[in-house]
């Protein structure tokens, strides 16, 4: 008989099959929302301009419109025409006039130029005036065009986009008052323990607080779910199964922490294979070995998607980033894998790494350079809050100070 346990699945190997296994559960329920409440959503369709931007020609400094051709030499003086602020609209500017003309505001017809205030002088005269121009102007000088920025009917945003804040800002430049986003990810969140307790309680022998409730659920609202929260369930088949059930009529995705290890009272796998199907995987990444992917089937014939993720605080927490957000990205078509690593040097020295792949909690300090958490157990979750990002590092990299490595900040994983 042959008891031998099949090798560790790579990492990349296991992401790929995650965006698989997810392509097929993609969200496409839309809803319009107004622009002010669509951060962190994801675009259902392009965003197209209703206008020219700018919608005219106008300024981009304080000074005086005028024309080119009027002023040959330096120390030309014009007569000072009009005065126009923006939000107005000035008259045709006559021959040999200028127009003192404040930023954003509408090029007069007729004016072809702007020379900045800092190069002009006032002089006194009838109406408002005169003005010495001190430099010689070219056309269109210090004038940002009509449609230089973005014309008429162009997409400014593409479906798919994830909306930033300058997104939002760009969107309402161009109109948008409201926009069609694709709904949320609805994610169930449960754990499974006998031993968690809910902080606030009087804390019993062999008890925990539960603190991946706490965790997950924050990182379900960055990543712009809506959040199921399931509690802590019983460690029981029955109580996993009725749980999972439940889950499933509430979520798209269903995340879950600790039981899926080879314990006796790991009842998760058992449980999700009675209610549907899982892939239980070692992936040889460190840390955050165990991970069970599968689908849960509802009464309807469909299925909500299922990662069960270690019980270790840390070992969750890295395995959501790289994993969940990697499931959570496909379901909004979105691009799958892992941010663009930086290239920074290490100021630590690592000489035992493991054979896995790893992810050391870092953060930069004062050199640029990065520096790291002295333990990096998987249930430190005080390495989580101290770091800044993690390295990571090949299998049986050792590494020496001074080395390049490759950093992904935790900004950019959080919340992709």
């Amino acid at each position: 008989m042959n008891t031998a346990r099949p090798p560790l699945l790579p990492l990349d190997e296991a992401l790929a099959r995650l965006e698989a296994g997810a392509g097929a559960f993609v969200l496409t329920q839309t809803e319009r929302l107004s622009t002010f409440e669509a951060l962190g959503r994801v675009l259902a369709e392009d965003v197209r301009s209703l206008l020219d931007v700018p919608p005219e020609d106008n300024t981009s400094m304080d000074g005086y419109a005028l024309r080119a051709a009027d002023v040959p030499a330096e120390g030309t003086v014009l007569s000072v025409a009009q005065r126009i602020p923006a939000g107005q609209v000035g008259q045709p500017l006559l021959p040999g006039t200028a127009a003192r003309i404040f930023t954003g505001a509408q090029v007069p017809a007729g004016a072809d130029a702007v020379v900045m205030q800092e190069l002009c002088e006032a002089l006194p005269g009838e109406g408002l005036g005169r003005v010495k121009v001190n430099a010689v102007p070219t056309p269109g000088q210090w004038v940002r065009r009509r449609g230089e920025d973005v014309q008429a009917g162009a997409a400014v945003l593409a479906r798919g986009q994830r909306l930033t804040p300058q997104a939002l800002g760009l969107a309402a430049s161009v109109g948008a008052g409201e926009l069609t986003v694709l709904r949320r990810p609805r994610v169930a969140i449960f754990s499974t323990g006998d031993e968690l307790q809910m902080p606030g309680e009087t804390l019993r022998p062999g008890a925990i607080y539960n603190s991946n409730r706490f965790m997950l659920r924050a990182l379900a609202q960055a990543a712009g779910c809506e959040v199921h929260d399931g509690g802590i369930v019983r460690d029981t088949l029955d109580a996993t199964r009725a749980a999972l059930r439940e889950a499933a009529q509430r979520a798209d995705l269903i995340v879950t922490t600790g039981g899926v290890s080879v314990g006796e009272e790991d009842h998760l796998k058992p449980a999700a294979r009675a209610e549907g199907e899982l892939h239980d995987w070692q992936i040889a990444m460190k840390p955050g070995k165990p991970l069970a992917f599968g689908q849960i089937r509802r009464g309807d014939g469909s299925a909500a998607l299922l990662l069960g993720l270690p019980g270790n605080p840390v070992s969750a927490f890295i395995t959501w980033l790289l994993a969940v957000n990697t499931v959570l990205r496909t379901m909004q078509g979105l691009p799958g894998g892992l941010p663009a690593a930086l290239h920074l040097r290490a100021a630590f020295d690592w000489p035992r790494p493991d054979k896995r792949r790893e992810f050391l909690r870092v953060r930069l300090n004062g050199d640029g350079e990065l520096e790291r958490f002295a333990n990096q157990s998987s249930g430190v979750l005080t390495s989580t809050v101290w770091a800044d990002g993690l390295v990571d590092n090949p299998p049986a990299r050792a590494i020496t100070r001074g080395d390049v490595v490759r950093f992904l900040p935790l900004s950019a994983l959080v919340s992709r």
